[in-house]
């Protein structure tokens, strides 16, 4: 480890030489409280920014262990640190002069949800604390301006490092607070399946954000008040006393006119499975952890995926035990969504009929008498709702505003009138008597086939140079193949997708042997990111991943057009 003056006779050293020189500032140098560590330097003023970490040991930074006893107290802290050290960035960024990103401060940009990301990391049996963050070298053109940089490090990075990584100079109460809420919505999560619940929403909450573009809580919103029927009182660890609506599990069906708040709900119970920072408006809105939005995507691939329990006997004779496209119509994509989830351990699927491909969905009397039933190769979803959730212990949330034929199997019905919901299950049970249901008495399918084996492409080889971009959050480009990710809608955060591009890397690379099960690699990415973290992906230089679910990582290993299988699923 070198130390502050040598770094400051090289940059003395390397002034006004060919940018490249900067180059030499790689290494770690001992600062007054910390260590920084300039881990990629950038070939060029107008290139991606460089890459450098802090590193402070414990019993500097000073945080009390009680701030991250819990695992998700831990994830919480890093958030909250990074947000701190990113505001700080923000306004001393760009003071710093020059050509192309000179001057540059960045960290992750954290946004509603609370996830584990590689910005920041904190040792639980130290309290350790490593930052990463990209700085842009100045430049006079394409030449060294050390005295930028020296700004930079020296003068503006200590007051980013002060007022983010040091507990002296912090909001101790605010700190405690983000704890506090981690554990009481963990308390929630972990009660959910104790009172046979699939999400909670707490009264009082805020649901609507203020723009589509805009993830933040809408300004004078009505806000959220269960229905007496459905009303749950918790005694949460910090807060206290909270009140608000249980969906059982089972078939919840969400009803209304247009623009009462139901997809609302949908989209906040979606985004439940991640914890949210104070000031959301849906810290406690707490849905099952596994639960996934299925909606239809046409022009999907699917690859070898057994799609049986919802579409038979093809006109082509094609077999869908095995089924294989790579353009996939809305109802075949919406049946493998539905498979491929129950293969990632789902245990609840969101659904809303707008999203939805209507001939998956429903098929009315009059078209059942047209077109006779021997005559459809397609099983709606309504005829396996129940199914699903007696045989495979799977409930479902639905959004429905043009047809009633959830009525009958819905075992809880909720009407959004003005953005307020009401229990209207025994109205609706009563009215749907007078209209049959037109459900076919069926057999039960057999159990969906969901051990597939992938096995490495021929392009992964072990010491190849793979070229992964991540686009935004609508996918992942892996060499020449775009992975569309644009409709799996639980995705938040375009860190969570340049994760998901490493997890396929590593698992292609070291993982698909064709003897293990999708399942089983998916899980043994998981243990990884569990005991080495994100970065053992690949490798430290990388600064900004968040972690995705292990659904996210299915779904985005189930879009890939190279995956390869085993010629024989087991």
């Amino acid at each position: 480890m070198q130390t502050v003056t040598q770094l400051q006779q090289l940059l003395t050293r390397i002034d006004r030489r060919s940018y490249p020189a900067y180059k030499d500032t790689r290494g770690a140098y001992q600062f007054p409280g910390y260590v920084l560590s300039i881990d990629h330097v950038q070939g060029d003023p107008f290139a991606a920014p460089s890459k450098l970490s802090i590193h402070v040991k414990g019993e500097k930074a000073g945080f009390p262990r009680e701030l991250y006893q819990m695992p998700c107290q831990r994830i919480a802290l890093q958030d909250a640190i990074t947000r701190l050290f990113a505001r700080k960035a923000g306004q001393v960024s760009g003071l710093a002069r020059g050509s192309g990103h000179s001057g540059l401060i960045s960290t992750s940009r954290c946004g509603q949800e609370v996830l584990e990301r590689t910005a920041c990391n904190l040792d639980p049996a130290t309290g350790d604390i490593v930052l990463r963050f990209e700085a842009g070298f100045p430049a006079n053109g394409r030449t060294v301006n050390a005295g930028e940089l020296r700004k930079m490090l020296f003068v503006f990075l200590p007051q980013c490092v002060e007022a983010s990584l040091m507990y002296r100079n912090l909001d101790g109460k605010r700190l405690k607070g983000v704890a506090d809420l981690a554990e009481d919505q963990q308390y929630i999560r972990q009660k959910l399946p104790k009172l046979g619940l699939c999400a909670f929403v707490a009264d009082g909450s805020i649901l609507p954000r203020a723009t589509g573009a805009s993830a933040q809580p809408m300004k004078g919103s009505v806000p959220f008040r269960s229905p007496q029927k459905l009303s749950v009182t918790l005694e949460l660890p910090h807060r206290g006393t909270v009140t608000g609506m249980g969906i059982p599990r089972g078939i919840t069906l969400i009803v209304g006119g247009g623009y009462h708040g139901k997809s609302t709900l949908l989209k906040a119970l979606e985004a439940g499975v991640y914890n949210h920072i104070a000031g959301d408006g849906r810290e406690y809105v707490i849905t099952d952890h596994t639960a996934v939005k299925i909606r239809a995507e046409d022009g999907r691939s699917i690859i070898q995926t057994d799609i049986s329990m919802f579409i038979n006997h093809l006109p082509n004779g094609t077999d869908t035990t095995r089924f294989t496209t790579q353009d996939a119509s809305g109802s075949t994509s919406q049946a493998a969504n539905v498979v491929e989830s129950m293969e990632a351990g789902t245990s609840l699927l969101l659904m809303d009929e707008d999203t939805s491909a209507t001939n998956f969905m429903i098929r009315d009397e009059l078209m059942q008498r047209v077109i006779h039933r021997d005559m459809e190769p397609i099983t709606p979803f309504l005829e396996r709702v129940e199914e699903l959730y007696r045989t495979h212990d799977i409930s479902t949330i639905l959004v429905a505003g043009s047809s009633g034929a959830y009525f009958h199997p819905a075992h809880h019905i909720i009407q959004m009138d003005r953005y307020i919901p009401r229990d209207i299950t025994v109205l609706a049970r009563e009215e749907a008597q007078a209209f049959p249901s037109t459900c076919a008495q069926l057999d039960s399918a057999p159990t969906p086939n969901v051990h597939r084996c992938p096995r490495r492409s021929e392009e992964f080889g072990q010491g190849d140079r793979i070229k992964l971009k991540t686009l935004g959050r609508d996918g992942v480009s892996i060499n020449r193949e775009t992975i569309d990710l644009r409709y799996v809608e639980q995705l938040t955060d375009p860190e969570q997708l340049t994760a998901l591009g490493y997890c396929l890397v590593y698992a292609q690379k070291y993982l698909m042997d064709g003897r293990h099960t999708l399942q089983q690699v998916v899980e043994e990415l998981e243990q990884i990111m569990d005991c080495k973290g994100l970065e053992a992906l690949c490798g430290r230089e990388e600064a900004f991943l968040a972690r995705p679910r292990r659904q996210e990582i299915f779904a985005c290993f189930n879009r890939y057009r190279g995956l390869k299988l085993a010629g024989k699923t087991s």
